[in-house]
């Protein structure tokens, strides 16, 4: 007997799940039915800004001509879901299409946050998220004049560098102490920080957006900060992070996180054995993360429990990521975060240019976690090492040098 299973999301954690279970499921169970939001096939939304450098929207998209022609899966595009009946197991699109479901799981990602700062909605800002948004901020972009992105982690970065290749002269401003301050401590962030100084990206970091200035036209003009500070911009960018699209808790009868997302489990489950969900909007065990790595690894696991297969439970700590930014590579892998006295931190830096921190159990019996940035080893080797004793070569794992090299500077702290 064939079985339907209703994504709600055709993102890339959607599309992941999709992918994942038609390759568990040979025996064809299952049929799936997605259903997106936007008019376009779940594609590659982590590289948008190479769509400003030349690539076209089939270069990113995801969906290759097997899943398209597979009889067992329907894509719904630009037809968003807007009800729900849980015991009837049905839902309606907004253009009242009528699905069943066996199954359903929830991968509607988020939604850009815009801070409320005053003129925040004028005319020459914009969000950084769809091939719709980068289209507009393309036909608002002129070389040469000043734009601000609004925001330092890496969705920021990834904007300040799509006005880069619009060739205008990019400002990021950002709230923390320095850039990535939620992936990245103060030593990593220090070899990201001076790298992208280098391409020419002015940067301001521990203080925030007060006002967003428009002239008498109602467009943009310039940006004020808290510490007074006003920046020239023709454009103002928003990546200040995302927020959960979890519109559908209510209809559905689910709990929310505390901060948003709909409230699942270690295995993505929420309180109705039927119903999952999986990425930004999944608040596992009360935390969304939005990064795409955790989203996969969510997706795996239920495309697992669907097929009959043992899951392992989602576990943050156990997701590496890794991520070249404007040139930089910048990874963590494991716990980076030293508590109770439980633990060592030893790091290895030269200058600027490369840093490495490692998390040590206070007995150097084991290796808890690292972040790493600059020209640093290979993060796939360094994962491996997570929960073992760490080799007499870590340092040069680490930091790979040349036999002349001087040896990189050492500190340690519990």
């Amino acid at each position: 007997m064939t079985r339907t299973l209703l994504v709600v999301g055709h993102g890339m954690v959607g599309h992941r799940l999709m992918e994942q279970l038609r390759a568990r499921d040979p025996a064809r169970t299952w049929r799936v039915v997605a259903v997106g939001e936007e008019h376009h096939l779940a594609y590659d939304r982590v590289g948008l800004s190479a769509y400003l450098d030349g690539k076209s929207r089939g270069d990113l998209t995801l969906v290759g001509a097997d899943l398209l022609n597979d009889p067992r899966v329907d894509l719904l595009l630009g037809s968003p879901v807007t009800e729900v009946d849980r015991a009837a197991r049905t839902a309606r699109t907004a253009h009242g299409a009528h699905l069943r479901y066996d199954a359903l799981v929830l991968a509607t990602g988020s939604r850009p946050f815009v801070p409320p700062v005053p003129g925040h909605d004028q005319a020459g800002c914009f969000v950084y998220r769809t091939f719709d948004d980068l289209d507009a901020l393309r036909a608002a972009a002129r070389p040469g004049r000043p734009g601000v992105v609004v925001g330092g982690g890496l969705l920021g970065l990834e904007a300040a560098n799509a006005l880069r290749l619009l060739g205008m002269r990019a400002r990021v401003v950002e709230n923390g102490a320095h850039l990535m301050p939620a992936q990245l401590d103060a030593g990593a962030a220090a070899v990201l920080h001076r790298h992208v100084a280098g391409l020419g990206l002015g940067l301001h970091c521990g203080t925030s957006v007060a006002s967003v200035d428009a002239g008498p036209d109602g467009r943009v003009t310039s940006v004020t900060l808290g510490d007074g500070t006003v920046l020239d911009a023709d454009v103002v960018v928003f990546a200040a992070g995302v927020r959960p699209r979890d519109e559908l808790a209510g209809p559905l009868g689910l709990a929310r996180g505390g901060r948003g997302g709909f409230a699942v489990d270690a295995f993505c489950r929420t309180a109705d054995e039927r119903v999952w969900a999986i990425g930004e909007c999944a608040a596992v065990d009360g935390r969304c993360h939005g990064l795409v790595a955790p989203g996969y690894r969510m997706a795996d696991s239920v495309a697992r429990q669907l097929t009959g297969d043992v899951p392992e439970p989602f576990d943050a700590t156990d997701t590496p990521t890794t991520l070249k930014l404007l040139g930089v590579t910048v990874a963590t892998v494991g716990s980076v975060q030293a508590g109770h006295g439980q633990a060592v931190e030893a790091v290895f830096a030269e200058g600027t240019d490369r840093y490495a921190k490692v998390l040590l159990s206070r007995d150097g019996g084991a290796l808890l976690g690292a972040v790493v940035a600059g020209g640093t080893g290979p993060s796939v080797a360094i994962r491996s090492l997570v929960g073992h004793r760490p080799p007499p070569d870590l340092e040069h794992l680490l930091l790979p040098r040349s036999p002349s090299a001087a040896p990189p500077e050492r500190t340690f702290q519990s």
